[in-house]
């Protein structure tokens, strides 16, 4: 788990580094395709950058337990992140001369971000500190659903695929699906091997009939 998460800081490191750096001149032909929508990146990228450094934080360090009134000033940093994001997307979304399929692709991407924040923040005010947990790490992946997609992509046009709209559309879509339904089907495989407390009281009862 600690070198798949290594791995994943690593990815979303280079990612940052590639995605975010070609943004830094003003004058830089990576703005082409935003011309009149500079205000939308911005927001888009800020917020993204804020949720992709601060989900590993809150996922894996374990200060929170002692310190959860500052777990829940990084999580409501996160979640501003996120929210920044989403809503800077539903712009850039909005004003993109792209085709149906990708726009689509991108609202996809975008509801499915803020459907599990929401999940997540739903189920830490009922106290479900567990489900919680969980649907923060399935939002986190839906996170770095870019980060997957930058990777997807080449690999799709060296497999000699077209780099057309169909081809973005359905990337953008398996680049958070498929690590939830990854998620789910390792979530669930760990659930069967763990011993619940209801088969440990049966199993002794096997054995000691009175317990």
């Amino acid at each position: 788990m600690v070198v798949t998460w290594l791995i994943i800081v690593v990815v979303s490191a280079e990612f940052l580094m590639a995605a975010y750096a070609k943004y830094g001149l003003l004058d830089s032909p990576a703005y082409g395709r935003f011309v009149d929508r500079h205000g939308w990146l911005w927001l888009h990228l800020a917020g993204g950058v804020v949720a992709i450094v601060t989900g590993p934080i809150q996922l894996l360090a374990r200060w929170w337990w002692e310190r959860p009134a500052l777990h829940r000033r990084v999580g409501y940093l996160y979640f501003g992140g996120v929210l920044t994001a989403s809503a800077a997307a539903a712009g850039l979304i909005a004003t993109t001369p792209a085709p149906l399929s990708i726009k689509i692709g991108f609202a996809g991407t975008a509801l499915a971000w803020l459907t599990t924040a929401l999940l997540a923040m739903i189920a830490i005010h009922r106290g479900r500190v567990e489900r919680h947990r969980t649907w923060m790490i399935r939002n986190y992946a839906v996170t770095l659903a870019p980060v997957l997609f930058r990777l997807m992509l080449p690999v799709a046009i060296a497999s000699g695929l077209a780099p057309s709209g169909t081809l973005i559309s359905c990337l953008l879509w398996a680049s958070w699906l498929l690590p939830l339904v990854m998620l789910e089907v390792f979530r669930r495989l760990v659930l069967a091997a763990r011993p619940s407390p209801y088969r440990w009281r049966t199993a002794i009862r096997q054995h000691l009939p009175w317990f």
